[in-house]
């Protein structure tokens, strides 16, 4: 099954609906520090693979980071984000994650989102929008 790269104005207005936000820049924000965030968490032919899923602006973010000595668990890695969004909170962060990271697995499809989650340590899943069954 081939996964088309959804136009930046579609992957904008998906981060911006399911985050609910107000303006295209305020999804682009979250959407960014996001990627940046998760960049860093990804190695190898996943990363390349995810970057050519996502728009060009997107790919870029999430490409343009040096990799992290190892990944964030899941509350770590949304503290993260809540201290590089102005005016976030651990909560707002987990709505910010979500919405960013949903849209992130829908574009790139079943397969990626797998073998993406296994680089990454348990309970991200949940931030993914992608929970695995118990």
């Amino acid at each position: 099954m081939e996964v088309m790269t959804p136009a930046w104005d579609t992957f904008l207005e998906r981060v911006r609906e399911r985050g609910e936000y107000a303006s295209d820049q305020e999804a682009e924000r979250c959407a960014r520090v996001v990627l940046a965030l998760l960049g860093t968490h990804l190695v190898g032919s996943e990363r390349a693979e995810l970057a050519q899923r996502l728009p060009d602006p997107m790919a870029h973010v999430l490409l343009d980071t040096a990799p992290a000595a190892e990944p964030l668990a899941p509350d770590a890695f949304l503290s993260a984000v809540a201290a590089w969004i102005e005016g976030a909170t651990a909560q707002t962060a987990r709505w910010d994650v979500g919405a960013v990271l949903s849209v992130v697995a829908d574009a790139a499809g079943p397969e990626l989102t797998r073998r993406v989650l296994v680089q990454l340590p348990p309970g991200y899943d949940l931030l993914f929008g992608r929970p695995e069954p118990a």
